[in-house]
């Protein structure tokens, strides 16, 4: 038996302008151009220039298609269009980044990846075509890094398949190690131990006492050297403190990942303020990046279209649903330039309030002067949401004559003193760093003692939030942080 049910829910539901706004929104100057000529490109009724004074036929155009053809501005649910396609304009550089988009973003300089440069050099050697195409599959196995983490069965595994090719452990050793001469030096190399002592062996004098001293600490005492327990190495392997030191110091320098932080290619990403602060005598002015504020406007030829469908007749199908094309183009176009004014409106709201909330910073650069800020006391001061303000702070960047920073840096959480005060907990951190640069390296504080210092300066701190600011900091534990 059927039953009918009454249930009430609650959903949160945006137009599309809404939609649009949001994405732009986030997206940064840097990607602001890209974004406009891309909706250039899509839509005919929108063009470069400034807006004309005899904009009335846009407000004519609305009311007259909406008699003849119906309203058709419904609300959208946000999460089928948040990550889509909207009425036809494809939606880029929403802020949801991942590393396929940051690839495809940054510019790259013309130079050869890693592979291409092992792949030239595997060309020098004397190799038949076996053996060429064995050294092929071992080059494509190295990682990002510089490092081969497959096991060299499952290489041998994929030579039978793909390449027809029967061999084995011996035989693909041999070209691993005539790979291990390519430059830069340790690249192919199967864990960081391989990789030390590859560039130790490759030094210009491997004669010299320091080279023989870092060689065997690397071949008998990598773990004590990784935990940095001098003192058994210096048992274990019979060296003075001096040796030691000087071993250490050589393997310190050498290159722990050969390939690279990135995937091989040179990279340059140029970051592009989206404010710009100056000051004046005392006065800071905020001012938004020029590229924030691109010259747009409606086509008068696409309102002209409109305005004489208004006068034709209005029964003709064909020519409907032409206005019906002109009308969809016409609406996009005002919704992009509206929400293109509303983005630089919110920006500088956004940036005004926090210029307010962090005016001693701003005046002098000293991160000590940073107020307890979180994305609440902004969204309070400028009456909008908390999300819009993390949409902001998220993705933009101030230059001022300090250096320029990410707007999410101003934001940190408060931290009690004895005073009763709150303070920063980015003042808290500069302390940390400090007492942390100064202390001896051959007997570096511990947490618990980091946590009785603080507590002495007045700042009421636990040994967990020691622990996890030193983390933010980079900063190892002491042990790591031992010094001979």
């Amino acid at each position: 038996m059927q039953k009918l049910n009454l249930s009430q829910s609650l959903s949160q539901k945006l137009s599309p302008q809404q939609i649009q706004f949001i994405k732009l929104l986030q997206v940064p100057t840097a990607e602001l151009d890209t974004r406009i000529e891309e909706e250039l490109e899509i839509n005919p009724a929108l063009e470069e220039g400034k807006e004309e004074k005899e904009e009335a036929t846009q407000d004519e155009y609305e009311d007259t298609y909406e008699e003849d053809m119906g309203s058709d501005d419904r609300d959208l649910n946000l999460d089928d269009y948040l990550d889509d396609e909207y009425g036809g304009y494809k939606m880029q550089g929403d802020g949801n980044y991942n590393s396929d988009e940051e690839d495809r973003e940054i510019p790259i300089s013309s130079q050869s990846s890693l592979h291409e440069l092992l792949i030239q050099q595997l060309n020098y050697l004397k190799l038949d075509d076996r053996q060429r195409i064995i050294g092929q599959q071992l080059i494509g196995s190295i990682e990002n890094d510089g490092y081969i983490r497959r096991d060299l069965e499952a290489i041998i595994n994929d030579l039978a398949f793909s390449q027809n090719i029967e061999s084995d452990i011996d035989e693909v050793e041999e070209i691993l190690r005539k790979i291990q001469t390519f430059d830069p030096a340790g690249i192919a190399s199967r864990n960081l131990q391989e990789c030390l002592i590859l560039q130790l062996e490759r030094k210009e004098h491997p004669e010299d006492p320091i080279v023989q001293h870092a060689l065997r600490i690397i071949h008998d005492c990598f773990e004590e050297f990784t935990k940095k327990h001098y003192s058994k190495i210096q048992r274990k392997c019979d060296l003075n403190e001096e040796e030691i030191k000087d071993a250490v110091n050589l393997i310190t320098r050498l290159n722990p990942k050969p390939g690279g932080a990135s995937d091989g290619l040179v990279r340059t990403q140029y970051v592009i303020p989206d404010f710009i602060l100056t000051n004046n005598s005392g006065k800071l002015e905020i001012s938004l990046n020029s590229k924030n504020a691109p010259e747009l406007r409606i086509s008068r030829s696409y309102a002209d279209m409109f305005d004489a469908y208004d006068k034709s007749d209005k029964k003709d199908k064909k020519l409907k649903e032409t206005v019906s094309f002109v009308k969809q183009k016409l609406d996009a176009a005002k919704w992009f330039i509206d929400a293109i004014k509303q983005r630089q409106n919110t920006l500088l709201r956004t940036m005004e309030a926090i210029l307010q909330y962090q005016k001693e910073f701003f005046i002098d650069g000293d991160e000590t002067n940073l107020r307890p800020m979180i994305l609440k006391d902004i969204a309070e001061k400028i009456e909008m949401d908390i999300s819009t303000v993390s949409r902001v702070a998220n993705s933009k960047s101030i230059q001022t004559e300090f250096g320029v920073y990410p707007l999410k840096y101003f934001f940190s959480e408060g931290i009690a003193t004895d005073s009763g005060e709150d303070v920063s907990n980015r003042e808290v951190k500069s302390v940390l760093q400090a007492m942390v640069d100064a202390e001896d390296k051959k007997k570096p504080l511990s947490d618990d003692k980091l946590v009785k210092m603080l507590n002495k300066k007045g700042y009421n701190i636990a040994r967990r939030t020691v622990a996890k600011y030193r983390e933010q900091l980079q900063i190892p534990v002491a042990r790591l942080r031992k010094e001979l």
